[in-house]
Order: structure tokens, then C-alpha cells, then sequence
């Protein structure tokens, strides 16, 4: 038996409620309203809420889908909004706010920054294509965020529908000669003294390029295709690892940087 697709209103519905408890800093503790069983209904919602939300989108994330769904919904990634007000430089130890009673986490990334001369029609791309369409690599953090606790537990379609469980980038350094090194660096993130994670492109399913790669696919399909300058948070290159107010972390890209941070409770 199919389930009935979710009708736009209750797709609204749970657009605002989203956008409204972000706006707060408040945790919703239950979806509010009708999960979304597909991908496509899951970016219906996230379509609704960018329009909702009062900012300009800078750049996108890009998650993977496990391996046991990739099949079931026709994809091995998903993506979600960067807003302006969520991108900060690192220029020293990094403050996150996290949502109490909802969901925080760090994710060690590389971050492409598109260049000039993407063709706004073109929805196939290749590997070496997608690669040739950015112009700088970034090391960075991701982190992960929303109001609702369970998000990541309910599934990918519930995670696209709240911007693909962003809440925000930490620009970190330019990594030079990128095109040679990247799959090379080795990433270590640890959580108040305690390794938690180690990995580097290799570690996301067909590397940080792939993730580059598909968003210019699924930009241009879904009308939002991707300009010069837009960035692409492109994986959790050690995994996701939750985060709560009063803890500390560190992201190490052995042989380049580090960028480290302290979790306090995020204020309006």
C-alpha cells in the first residue's frame, strides 16, 4: 500500500513550525506534523521553509544517505540550506550554540567554494567536471543543528525537510594545491579530550568531489543551481558526533590546521 503524499498544507505547516522554533533558538520535541516518507517530500517541506526564512542562502550542505536506503530513495546523498547569518570565519577557538533539547553536532569538512562559469542548465555532471567547477577548498566544520532531538533518527526525508540538519559553517583555511592533497589529509576530530572520530575525503562515498558533483546535479534539477562563490559543505569526513553546551572539541586536519570550539546554549 502507498502512503498518501502530504498535502502542501500540512507541508506549510511544518515548514513554519520549523522555521519559527530556529528563529527562537526553541526545541520542537515531536515532528510537527506528517513525517515525509520520501525525498521529494522532504525538500517540498525545505522548499517552503528557505522561502519562510529571513536570509539569503550562501552555500549548501551535503550528507550521505545510509547504504540500506540509497536504493529505496533514489539517492546517496542529501543537501540542505547555509544562510548568510550561519557562515563565520575561524580566526581562533569558535563558540557554537547549540538548542537545548534539540539537535547539535560537529562534523569535520572540506568546504569547495564554486567558481565562475557553471551552466545554470546542465544537470549531468561528471567527476572531473564537477571538480573543474570549483576554485578553492576550505577546511572547515559543519554543524549540525535543529530543533528537533530525534532528527537524525527518523530518516532522511525528515532530515532534507529541516535543511538537511544544518545550522551553520566555520570557514576555516585555503587549503593549497587541493587538487593533489586533498584525498591525502587525514582529519581527527576529539570531543573534550576524547578521539572521537578519524578520517579524511576517502571516507565519504566516492570522496568530497562526489559531493560537489551531485548538489550541482540536484541544484540545477531542482531550480536552484549553483553560482560562482556558493559554498558546498561536502561531509562528515570523521562522522557526526553530538555536541552539548559545555563541552569542547577540536578538529584537526593533520599537516594544514585545526579549528577548535566550546558548545554553549544557543541565545536568540
Amino acid at each position: 500500500m502507498t502512503a498518501e503524499p502530504i498535502h502542501e498544507s500540512s507541508a506549510a505547516a511544518v515548514a513554519e513550525a520549523f522555521v519559527s522554533a530556529r528563529l527562537a533558538s526553541r526545541a520542537t520535541p515531536d515532528y510537527p506534523g506528517v513525517l515525509p516518507t520520501t525525498m521529494a517530500e522532504g525538500y517540498a517541506i525545505q522548499e517552503i521553509a528557505i522561502g519562510l526564512y529571513p536570509d539569503r542562502i550562501i552555500g549548501w550542505k551535503v550528507g550521505g544517505v545510509g547504504p540500506a536506503l540509497q536504493e529505496k530513495l533514489g539517492t546517496h546523498r542529501l543537501a540542505g540550506p547555509i544562510f548568510a547569518r550561519n557562515e563565520w570565519p575561524v580566526d581562533g577557538p569558535v563558540t557554537v550554540g547549540a538548542i537545548e533539547g534539540g539537535f547539535c553536532a560537529v562534523e569535520a569538512e572540506f568546504i569547495a567554494r564554486i567558481g565562475e562559469g557553471v551552466d545554470p542548465a546542465k544537470t549531468d555532471w561528471t567527476i572531473e567536471e564537477a571538480t573543474a567547477a570549483v576554485d578553492a577548498v576550505f577546511i572547515g566544520i559543519e554543524i549540525a543543528g535543529s530543533p528537533l532531538a530525534a532528527i537524525n533518527d527518523l530518516g532522511p526525508p525528515i532530515v532534507a525537510s529541516d535543511f538537511g540538519n544544518n545550522a551553520g559553517v566555520f570557514v576555516g583555511l585555503e587549503l593549497d594545491g587541493w587538487r593533489e592533497r586533498l584525498d591525502a589529509i587525514t582529519v581527527e576530530t576529539t570531543i573534550d579530550g576524547v578521539s572521537v572520530g578519524t578520517g579524511g575525503s576517502p571516507s565519504l562515498q566516492g570522496g568530497a568531489m562526489e559531493s560537489v558533483r551531485f548538489l550541482l546535479e540536484h541544484g540545477a534539477r531542482r531550480g536552484r543551481p549553483l553560482t560562482a562563490g556558493i559554498l558546498v559543505s561536502t561531509g562528515a569526513v570523521t562522522g557526526v558526533h553530538r555536541i552539548y553546551s559545555g563541552s569542547d572539541f577540536v578538529c584537526d586536519f593533520q599537516g594544514v590546521g585545526e579549528i577548535r570550539g566550546t558548545v554553549i546554549k544557543a541565545q536568540v
